[in-house]
């Protein structure tokens, strides 16, 4: 008994050769106009990061000099440099880091760990995911009313912990989501030798993923590194050398603002310097924080 195989047609598929080919050119027409629209939006993200970087390099590397380094900010046609400038911004940001990397990891930790499928941490997850996206310029109101005006004065605690509030939520971010990454059979393996929960996070799930919540770290120090409203609110600026923190301290963003207004060419240049200064700094957190990931990888 033989039986006849009967080819159906493609779903979608015109039956008409002519129409099929036609349908392939118009396909074709549409790949063709969607590469260039994505070359030419490549193009012109790409002219404007090489003009930006263009004129960074030039106008900052005509007053990048030793005494950049090594001096304090003087008044103008004094000759000055950034060192207090560059010591504050140093000393806010280790502060920032300090407070609020393991504030994040714990909580991080806890969103990966404990509080899978909770109110409580669908409720922590969306104010972190507010705070990551909230202006800087509303953290240091916030610390403003919160260390500046009870205290009577500007500092650069209010500075470090203005800076902490912003590392925090990036840190949050990334321990949650490298913990995630990890293998459950993994936790299982470690439950079922016998060990508590609290071992097999801190000497299992944190050693495997360090190197991503590293990664997670060293952005949020780039972030906050250039941070200039939350700093004018909190810490203010000081033009001479001071590192005590409970006054006014100095950093490199709020120099830039200060000196890129001004009418003084030195400050002009000086502001040129500093902001290279940043960019190279942010530039190698970039860099390295990519090779851990990569690493991680």
């Amino acid at each position: 008994m033989s039986t006849t195989m009967h080819a159906h047609p493609v779903p979608g598929r015109p039956k008409d050769p002519r129409a099929s080919a036609a349908l392939g050119r118009r396909r074709r027409r549409v790949d063709m106009a969607i590469r260039l629209a994505c070359f030419a939006a490549t193009a012109v993200g790409l002219i404007f990061l090489v003009s930006i970087l263009g004129t960074l390099l030039v106008k900052g590397s005509s007053a990048f000099s030793l005494h950049v380094f090594t001096d304090v900010t003087r008044p103008p046609g004094s000759n000055g440099g950034l060192l207090n400038a560059i010591i504050g911004s140093l000393i806010q940001t280790f502060i920032g880091t300090a407070i609020g990397t393991p504030i994040g990891l714990l909580v991080g930790t806890y969103l990966a760990e404990y509080a899978k499928g909770s109110a409580l941490g669908h409720a922590v997850r969306f104010v972190s995911d507010i705070l990551l996206s909230a202006p800087s310029i509303l953290i240091g109101l916030f610390v403003y009313q919160l260390l500046v005006v009870p205290f009577g004065g500007f500092s650069g605690w209010a500075g470090g912990v203005a800076l902490a509030i912003i590392v925090i939520p990036i840190v949050v971010r990334t321990t949650e989501d490298m913990l995630r990454l990890l293998p459950d059979t993994l936790r299982e393996a470690v439950i079922g030798l016998g060990a508590p929960k609290w071992k097999m996070v801190t000497l299992v799930c944190w050693r495997a993923a360090a190197s991503g919540i590293m990664t997670g770290v060293l952005l949020a120090v780039a972030r906050v590194a250039g941070e200039t409203a939350p700093l004018l609110f909190t810490s203010l600026g000081n033009l001479n050398w001071s590192v005590n923190l409970s006054a006014p301290m100095s950093s490199l963003p709020l120099t830039i603002y200060a000196y890129a207004g001004s009418p003084y060419e030195d400050w002009i240049a000086l502001a040129w310097a500093g902001a290279l200064i940043i960019t190279l700094g942010v530039l190698g957190l970039n860099i390295a924080a990519r090779s851990l990931l990569r690493r991680r990888k």
